[in-house]
Order: structure tokens, then C-alpha cells, then sequence
């Protein structure tokens, strides 16, 4: 038995049940032994799945061209581009190799907010090249100052614990994790008012049929909240896949759309194996817009991946064949393109 499943069997065996989000937090953020510390998730080829930072350095390279072009509009004067959970630090390698070139001589602070000590470590020793010009805090709330600059994220907000909710006679119950024999099952208990739920109209809630379910993330909401607040000026920006509200009602939605990844085999069985395989959700995005709203951001965008990144790529001009290809995997609708999007609001 892995060690963090014997940690989630003791939790459960003392409390009786525990939340999804509380799994999913220990299977994938347990010190040193979640999945995310255990061996920081291979990725690409070797490892569990693909994101748009595996394709190449191309990703980067348009994030660095459009990041120069925002920072240019901000004006003079010192700014900071923040990356939230930098993963190895490839992608914080790639724009900072790029953003040079899009903006000589800029008076810029990178910064990573990395709360795992251990892929800091890992992040450090990646970006060594760039010593003197990155940071490292453990949290947003330990940032010294206001941001004036750009706050952004990718593939972060997917990877945060989510309640599972599921419809049973018109009302919506929480399905907790118990355990049964030797396995872990599904326990559902009314559901509490501190987690929140769904808005459903009453000519949906007629027609939604019992067991549908559907996820909630309180942790990327207020995530959210809290880097909306430390920008004092600038461009706050996630890019992941999700949907807007409505799109989770959708009928091939009914079993939610919590998946669990590994080897690059996809899986519904979430509670199977925890601490050796990926666990995510996608991303309410018209939640995380309310919420960057509430704190007097303005939406500026919400688009598939595949524009965002084209309206940069038009302004490119040094084009090769690895360079085409990486793009095309990066805005293809049966790669990358459709699935993931890109939310830029702005104070």
C-alpha cells in the first residue's frame, strides 16, 4: 500500500468520511510523498500527460511577446511578471530566455509563487542562468509589495481540490469518500452551506436527472481573490481548460468531469491508486470571472487558446518547420487549440 493512500485510510477511519477536496489534496500535495512532490509529474513522452510547456519552447516564446507588449503599455519604471506553480520552472526558463528580445533592456522582476519546498529546489537549479532576476515566496499573501505587472498561471486552477456534488431529488448532496471493506467508495451527506453550489434554473432543475454531478472548487475561487487583490495594476491571467457555467449542464456532462491521469491513459476511477496518478477538474471559468469581478478586475478576455495564441503569433516573423509544428499542436482543436483557454482581466 502506497504511503499516502495509508494516510487517507487513517483520516477517513478517524473521521468516518472526508471531503473529495481533502483526497484529492493529500493524494496530490501530501509533503514529499503526493503526487506533485513524489517526482514533481513527469510529463510529456515519459511521463503522465502533455501540456502546451511539452510541445517546445515555442509556447513561452509567444507568452514572452505578448507579456513585453502588455508591460510596454504599463509604462516606465520597475514591473513584475508573477508565475503561480511553475511546475520544473521550464516555462519561467522559456519566456525569460524570449522576453528580451520583445523588450530590450526592460526593468523587470520575475517572480515564482511555489508553495513546495521541493520544487523550488527543483525550480532554482533550473533557472540558475537567471540568478539575481528571479524570486521565489511560498504564497501570495507573502509578496512584499502591490504587483504592477502581469500575475499569471497555467494549468494551475484544474489541479486544486474540488467538492463533487451530485443532483439527488432536486436538491444537491455532497459525495464524501468512506471506506468500504478495503476500498474507497462514495458516501453522499447533505451538503454544506460553507462549500456552496450550483445555480440551477428552475426549468433546468425540472429536467436534471438524478445523479448528475458536477465539481466545485472554493480553492480556485479564493485563490483567485487573493491574486486579484495583490494587483495593484496590470493583467491577471490563467490559462486551462474548463468551461463557462451553462457548459457543465450539458448532457454528456453527467458524470462531472473529474479524471485522473496516468501514462497517459485517462480514467474516470478518481479514487483509485492516490498519489501515483494526476487528478483534475476543469475549471469553472465564469466562477473564477465572478470572482476576479468582485474584487474590481475588469474581463477583458475569454478565448480558446488556439486564438489567443494566433493573434500573438501573427506579430512573429521568424518562422521555421519545428516552430510551425510546435504551433500547430499548441492551436489544433484535436490537440491543444479547443480545449484549453485563456481568462485576462485587468486593473
Amino acid at each position: 500500500m502506497q504511503q499516502v493512500e495509508s494516510i487517507i485510510r487513517q483520516e477517513i477511519i478517524s473521521c468516518g468520511s472526508i471531503s473529495f477536496a481533502r483526497f484529492m489534496e493529500l493524494a496530490l500535495y501530501c509533503p514529499k510523498i503526493g503526487y506533485y512532490e513524489r517526482d514533481l509529474a513527469p510529463i510529456g513522452r515519459k511521463g503522465d500527460f502533455y501540456t502546451s510547456v511539452s510541445t517546445g519552447p515555442l509556447f513561452g516564446e509567444l507568452l514572452a511577446q505578448q507579456f513585453a507588449e502588455w508591460l510596454r503599455k504599463l509604462g516606465p519604471g520597475e514591473l513584475t511578471v508573477i508565475e503561480a506553480g511553475a511546475h520544473d520552472g521550464q516555462l519561467a526558463n522559456d519566456i525569460l530566455g524570449s522576453i528580451e528580445k520583445w523588450r530590450p533592456g526592460l526593468s523587470l522582476k520575475f517572480v515564482i509563487v511555489e508553495p513546495s519546498e521541493r520544487r523550488r529546489v527543483v525550480q532554482q537549479a533550473k533557472l540558475a542562468v537567471f540568478a539575481g532576476q528571479v524570486s521565489w515566496f511560498a504564497s501570495l499573501d507573502a509578496l512584499p509589495d502591490p504587483v504592477s505587472g502581469i500575475i499569471f498561471s497555467n494549468e494551475l486552477l484544474d489541479a486544486m481540490p474540488v467538492y463533487l456534488l451530485q443532483w439527488q431529488r432536486g436538491k444537491w448532496v455532497e459525495l464524501r469518500v468512506a471506506l468500504r471493506g478495503d476500498s474507497f467508495v462514495w458516501h453522499p451527506v447533505e451538503l454544506s452551506t460553507d462549500i456552496g453550489q450550483p445555480t440551477v434554473v428552475p426549468e433546468l432543475a425540472a429536467v436534471l436527472p438524478d445523479g448528475f454531478k458536477i465539481e466545485v472548487s472554493p480553492a480556485a475561487r479564493r485563490w483567485w481573490q487573493a491574486a486579484a487583490a495583490r494587483l495593484a495594476c496590470g493583467k491577471l491571467v490563467t490559462i486551462d481548460y474548463g468551461f463557462e457555467h451553462d457548459e457543465f449542464f450539458m448532457p454528456q456532462r453527467a458524470a462531472g468531469t473529474l479524471r485522473a491521469y496516468y501514462r497517459h491513459h485517462l480514467t474516470t476511477d478518481v479514487l483509485a491508486r492516490p498519489g501515483e496518478r494526476d487528478i483534475t477538474a476543469h475549471v469553472n471559468f465564469s466562477d473564477i470571472k465572478t470572482a476576479g469581478e468582485s474584487c474590481g478586475l475588469r474581463t477583458e478576455a475569454l478565448v480558446s487558446q488556439a486564438q489567443f495564441l494566433t493573434e500573438v503569433a501573427a506579430k512573429v516573423s521568424d518562422w521555421n518547420s519545428e516552430r510551425v509544428r510546435q504551433f500547430q499542436t499548441l492551436t489544433h482543436p484535436e490537440h491543444l487549440g479547443r480545449s484549453f483557454k485563456v481568462l485576462i482581466q485587468s486593473r
